[in-house]
């Protein structure tokens, strides 16, 4: 689906910045994440060359890949219930929960300083291989880019939001404009090198998409 991706702020504060995204202030998180996590389970073998729809993502080379930031199982202590998506900054993880003392973790790259949002939200719509649609305020700042402000920049392998991207909303039904989305860039999941959006290497962000059913189900809360 090439669709254009919704950039619009309602009623809240934003800043534009390098990839695109705009970040927030928001409420206080009401859950917190375990740093102590015992693993369960890992997927290293998951990250081969993909083929999904029409598009051949390459094998990111995962043993250069820190082995916490790799997609595995780990025991999980949350009063969250399953589907929950608990995103912490400061370990450079999210989580899935699972239940039953179980989560999925994802090694994930965050925002740079001044580029931060948290807060609780949910995952009001989600998207196959979107396309990409630079807000004007960046492509003052790059000019380069400034063709993709009306027309957007196409699926695929190079595009900023990778193979999958899931839209963060508030409890009012607003955009918040951060995002759970993927990268080409593999070698900065563990940084702090986003424009505030969440990313999360290609191969595991089809995972996390697929777990994901949007809705007000689909609650996300975001640690800084």
């Amino acid at each position: 689906m090439r669709i254009r991706n919704a950039m619009t702020a309602l009623g809240l504060v934003a800043t534009l910045a390098t990839a695109g995204y705009a970040t927030t202030a928001a409420a206080t998180p009401t859950a917190t994440a375990n740093s102590a996590s015992d693993t369960v389970k890992t997927f290293d073998n998951d990250y081969g060359v993909t083929s999904d729809n029409g598009f051949q993502l390459p094998a990111i080379p995962i043993q250069k890949v820190k082995p916490q930031f790799r997609r595995q199982i780990v025991s999980y202590k949350s009063d969250e219930t399953p589907g929950t998506i608990i995103v912490n900054t400061r370990e450079r993880h999210l989580y899935y929960i699972l239940g039953n003392g179980e989560a999925m973790r994802y090694g994930i790259g965050v925002g740079k300083q001044g580029f931060a949002w948290s807060g609780t939200a949910y995952v009001a719509w989600k998207q196959e291989w979107p396309s990409w649609h630079p807000p004007k305020e960046m492509a003052e700042r790059r000019p380069d880019i400034a063709k993709y402000v009306d027309t957007g920049m196409n699926p695929g392998l190079e595009n900023p939001l990778g193979a999958r991207a899931m839209y963060l909303y508030n409890e009012k039904g607003q955009d918040t404009l951060f995002r759970l989305h993927g990268t080409p860039e593999w070698a900065s999941i563990g940084t702090a090198a986003s424009s505030g959006c969440i990313r999360l290497m290609n191969q595991d962000v089809i995972d996390l998409y697929n777990r994901v059913l949007p809705g007000h189900s689909t609650k996300v809360v975001v640690i800084q």
